[in-house]
């Protein structure tokens, strides 16, 4: 081992993840595979950890780990993937606001469902396969099974 070399655990505590959380990252191929020593532990650059303070950056904004892979594969390629990254953040942002909407209008129809408890129960009872609010009140959805 060099000094510029870390193994898994001094990887680990200064990226502040988990040993594990490494090992999958490189089994999926968002890192690459490390080194070993001739004790087969794995040796790791000391960048590793910038890599993988990244890694946790981005996930928290809600890239994917099959996006931080392509993100970092353009990069290892001599590339800035800053273009790609913006692309993936308008992607993000029009996802975001459709479940928004989405969560808006589902609030909306479980309001709706609490207000109009009392009144489904006198007109229903226990007249139900299960429970006679949720089924007077919510219609299937289309492709639900």
């Amino acid at each position: 081992m060099t000094r510029n070399q870390l193994f898994i655990g001094t990887l680990a505590k200064q990226a502040g993840v988990n040993p594990k959380t490494i090992r999958y990252y490189e089994a999926v191929g968002v890192l690459p595979p490390a080194q070993r020593g001739e004790n087969r532990y794995r040796l790791y650059p000391k960048e590793t950890a910038e890599l993988l303070q990244f890694i946790t950056k981005a996930k928290a904004l809600g890239f994917t780990l099959s996006e931080i892979k392509d993100i970092v594969g353009v990069r290892r390629q001599g590339h800035q993937p800053c273009a790609h990254v913006r692309s993936l953040v308008e992607e993000k942002i029009v996802a975001l606001d459709q479940m928004l909407a989405d969560f808006a209008t589902l609030r909306k129809r479980l309001k709706r469902l609490l207000v109009g408890w009392k009144e489904q129960a006198k007109h229903h009872g226990s007249k139900g396969v299960v429970c006679p609010h949720i089924e007077g009140e919510l219609p299937p959805s289309r492709g639900s099974r």
